[in-house]
């Protein structure tokens, strides 16, 4: 309606940024270890030039690990985290309330979908597999907000409130603007109209006397 990103697809996009450099890291550090170590078990008998060079030879070999295997796990935590956030999000919306059952139903779309390669049966227990893990996880944001003493839904919608308020607010002070801006021009118009006119006469003041004229010198 304000040409703007709404805030649920806001979160959607922090969440997914976030889990992506998540996963990379978990499967990156990980990843640059054990390339390092490797290199150095397999490259036992090579010759290097100085001790610069085969230190420099592990590190490239441990970025490759790390770049190859955090890649892997990044865009695969990214679009699980994605595709649970919206689901999830997308039934709140629609229902207008907090649910375990989105979570469940989120879970349960999310690991048919990574599991549909598989065939049938992968996508059967796919999303079995998601339903299970999407309940505890449920559970426990949902047990953090009954703490927190309102839901994540509610906040949104209070805050929707008070921008509506400020917006009200600045439609009226606008109003009253626009109500009192044609007596101000008018003012400032007549304003302008006797200044105007005070200068023409004081001009016409200030204008040099006419000189008496000859013919009646010559009269006299």
């Amino acid at each position: 309606e304000h040409q703007r990103t709404s805030k649920e697809l806001q979160d959607i996009y922090k969440a997914a940024v976030s889990a992506g450099i998540i996963g990379w890291a978990y499967g990156g550090i990980p990843a640059f270890i054990h390339a390092k170590q490797r290199y150095i078990e397999q490259s036992q008998a090579e010759i290097y030039h100085n001790r610069f060079d085969a230190v420099q030879c592990a590190h490239r070999a441990a970025t490759r690990g790390f770049i190859r295997y955090g890649w892997r796990w990044s865009w695969r935590t990214a679009v699980f985290v994605t595709i649970f956030n919206t689901v999830n999000t997308g039934l709140n919306v629609y229902r207008n309330k907090n649910a375990l059952s989105h979570f469940v139903i989120a879970g349960a779309v999310t690991g048919s979908l990574f599991r549909i390669n598989l065939g049938l049966r992968g996508l059967v227990a796919g999303g079995i597999i998601g339903a299970l893990l999407g309940t505890p996880i449920g559970s426990l944001l949902m047990a953090l907000q009954k703490y927190c003493g309102e839901t994540v839904q509610e906040r949104k919608q209070k805050d929707r409130r008070a921008l509506h308020e400020l917006k009200l607010e600045e439609w009226k002070a606008r109003l009253q603007v626009t109500e009192f801006l044609p007596a101000e021009i008018e003012s400032s118009i007549q304003k302008n109209l006797s200044e105007e006119d005070a200068k023409k006469i004081e001009e016409l003041l200030n204008l040099p006397r006419n000189p008496p004229t000859t013919e009646k010198q010559e009269k006299d």
